[in-house]
């Protein structure tokens, strides 16, 4: 049995600069990746087949059919590299559902680097950016979960070295659905200008504020993290989930202590950047 951990996604800034003909937008962000996220684990089958079981606080939200980017990544990686082994797939949930922090895409990545280790497979790295790509604007992202500079859909990617491995980083969720396409509907298609990723954290994100017209918690969520005095609060992608970065872990723990006893039904992640 091998296992692999989809590290959460989060967009220290995006700048959403146009709506193409095709209906996709044309991004500029800057990804980075916690310590932390959900968890895989595969054990290899000779017959070729795929299964998939759903565990962890939010398995009961997703179905192991299909449609799951689990399975289609798996099937995606079997197809390509013509490999004839399958694999039973164990995924514990714990990041929540359409929440801005790449849960699907981040599975769909971590079932990648799992499979190609269990079933000890090499593909061309253009081949895998077309897999990754087919997947998910986020994928190709999240394949390699190191700091990115995104452009185009988001899988256009530069590798930045901006020294922030090891950052504390506070998740919160008011656990409220934020479905990705209605937030990008309602942007007001103003393009505000490009993101220098040397100077990301005089950036913005772009879909914040349709996110916030849609799901208003999300303002007292920020507020509230805001008020913890962090070195930056922001919404990751599309929602709901916002970040708070801290200088010292201390300062980390003791505002995730002091929003749990305000907002007990909120969702929290405390981890660190790689």
């Amino acid at each position: 049995m091998l296992t692999e951990t989809a590290y959460a996604k989060v967009n220290l800034a995006l700048h959403v600069r146009a709506r193409r003909d095709d209906g996709y937008h044309e991004l500029e962000s800057l990804f980075a990746f916690c310590a932390d996220g959900d968890e895989l684990t595969a054990t290899l089958r000779a017959d070729g087949a795929i299964t998939l079981s759903l565990d962890g606080e939010f398995g009961d939200e997703l179905t192991a059919d299909d449609d799951n980017l689990v399975i289609r990544a798996a099937r995606a990686l079997q197809s390509a590299s013509g490999t004839t082994s399958g694999a039973d797939l164990t995924l514990d949930k714990h990041l929540p559902i359409a929440s801005g922090i790449g849960g699907g895409s981040a599975d769909a990545a971590a079932t990648i680097r799992l499979l190609m280790r269990l079933w000890d497979v090499q593909l061309p790295p253009a081949d895998l950016l077309a897999i990754a790509t087919a997947l998910g604007a986020d994928v190709p992202a999240c394949l390699g979960s190191v700091t990115v500079f995104g452009t185009g859909v988001g899988e256009q990617l530069t590798p930045v070295d901006l020294d922030l491995a090891g950052t504390p980083i506070l998740l919160v969720n008011p656990l409220l659905s934020c479905p990705t396409g209605p937030v990008f509907k309602a942007w007001d298609q103003i393009d505000r200008g490009p993101l220098d990723p040397a100077n990301w954290r005089r950036g913005r994100n772009d879909l914040q504020p349709p996110a916030v017209d849609l799901v208003p918690d999300i303002d007292e969520v920020l507020a509230v993290l805001k008020a913890q005095l962090p070195a930056l609060a922001r919404m990751s992608g599309s929602g709901a989930t916002c970040f708070a970065l801290f200088d010292r872990i201390e300062e980390r723990d003791a505002a995730a202590d002091r929003i749990e006893a305000t907002h007990p039904d909120w969702w929290m992640l405390a981890t660190s950047l790689r």
